[in-house]
């Protein structure tokens, strides 16, 4: 997701259609098959063809997403936030191995994933918007809604946001296909719509981008977190950080196809949150299944 919210790098509905009313989900299952994950295996069984990425013939962890070699299974934090996160994802995004969205699936526990199009809407997705324990935030740049829509900050649990926990809804794709979600989606526009200040650039380095203003999804979502005045929320901004520098450094290294290395500032504060038999896992279990 790029540009304060708007998704680079890294189901809409139609006005008269009748969908029949669907109950609220239940919080994502995690572990290994989590929302991003299960979506993937979706796209991919309706596919016609194999989606080919770069380093296609790499023996990938099916976790992690990465070599073998470079696996950080046992670095995965998972840490339980007061918010959660919806991912609107463009057609090909979660077979993409650089999503990042995948990583924000992987910290927290509380994040749904749906496949974007303008011509179908998936039921639970309404049914979530619509669930009374949230309040959805639409993560975009505020110039495209609109003085009515745009907000700053995270309302506090009061007034009609009493009891309400944030719902950050993200538009995962490139900067192209964000906009179409945000334009072709009419559900979205009874939604407050949340603009960032980032105050430093992004550090994403997998996909190119022409804006240095642009940040990917896991940075958003991150950003989200972290202000929404929950310690929880906090925590988990700061994990899901480590998380996507971690993720990132692995990636170009099997990209460069070089050796891994674990000493950095990410991987030690990662290795720090790990209980102490977690984190004497032998690493020839990293990654199996």
């Amino acid at each position: 997701m790029r540009s304060g919210g708007a998704a680079e790098r890294d189901t809409a509905y139609i006005p008269g259609m009748s969908i029949a009313p669907s109950p609220a989900p239940a919080a994502p299952a995690q572990g290994p098959e989590h929302a991003v994950a299960r979506l993937r295996a979706t796209r991919t069984a309706a596919s016609s063809k194999p989606f080919v990425a770069r380093g296609a013939n790499a023996q990938r962890c099916p976790r992690c997403r990465l070599a073998s070699s470079q696996c950080i299974c046992d670095l995965r934090p998972v840490v339980p936030t007061h918010a959660g996160v919806c991912l609107l994802m463009g057609d090909i995004e979660a077979l993409k191995p650089s999503n990042t969205g995948w990583l924000i699936a992987d910290v927290v526990p509380d994040t749904w994933a749906f496949q974007w199009s303008r011509l179908a809407v998936d039921p639970a997705l309404l049914a979530l918007l619509a669930d009374p324990q949230w309040q959805p935030y639409v993560v975009f740049p505020p110039e495209y809604a609109g003085p009515a829509r745009a907000v700053a900050e995270v309302a506090p649990p009061t007034g009609d946001a009493a009891g309400k926990r944030p719902l950050f809804v993200l538009l995962d794709g490139t900067w192209s296909e964000a906009r179409k979600m945000f334009r072709k989606s009419p559900y979205l526009d009874r939604l407050p719509v949340l603009g960032l200040q980032p105050e430093t650039l992004s550090r994403y380095q997998l996909r190119r981008s022409t804006q240095d203003h642009h940040f990917c999804t896991a940075e958003v979502a991150a950003l989200c977190l972290a202000m929404t005045g929950d310690a929880r929320d906090a925590q988990a901004a700061d994990a899901l950080g480590d998380w996507f520098d971690v993720f990132t450094a692995h990636y170009l290294g099997m990209r460069r196809q070089r050796p891994p290395t674990r000493d950095s500032a990410a991987h030690l504060r990662l290795q720090s949150r790990l209980p102490p038999r977690s984190a004497a896992a032998p690493v020839a279990e990293q990654g199996a299944a």
